[in-house]
């Protein structure tokens, strides 16, 4: 794995440490961890700047998926200072959550980093979402 590669994967493994920390003060240190203090998060359904705002969007979908948690689906992959990646939200239980199988949320993330690997901005693309959401 080239020292890029590895930069990458380990920005990534931070993220969903954030999207998956429980409770919001794991939270809060979690995504002050990894992103900028003026860091953003934009998807169809959100736009979030700045730690405070990135922990409570992460918190309020958690509330709306209680036990599941964010995964790494593929490879990451980037280079200078982008990496884009695949995600699911699955049964935290190590299952498949019920209804056929399919995570019931899923899609890719385009980061930005700033050259001490933190995130600067999350643009997401959503591939499933539930209906209603």
């Amino acid at each position: 794995m080239t020292t890029a590669a590895h930069r990458y994967d380990a920005v990534v493994a931070r993220y969903f440490e954030a999207w998956n920390a429980e409770g919001s003060q794991a939270r809060a240190k979690a995504v002050a961890d990894i992103w900028t203090a003026d860091g953003s998060y934009t998807d169809p359904l959100a736009d979030a700047a700045g730690h405070e705002a990135i922990s409570t969007m992460i918190g309020a979908v958690r509330e709306q998926f209680p036990g599941f948690e964010f995964r790494l689906t593929g490879a990451v992959d980037g280079h200078h200072d982008t990496a884009r990646f695949s995600w699911e939200l699955v049964n935290a239980a190590g299952g498949t959550p019920s209804g056929g199988g399919s995570a019931p949320v899923a899609g890719s993330d385009v980061i930005t980093l700033t050259t001490d690997s933190r995130i600067r901005a999350v643009y997401g693309f959503l591939d499933r979402v539930p209906a209603g959401a």
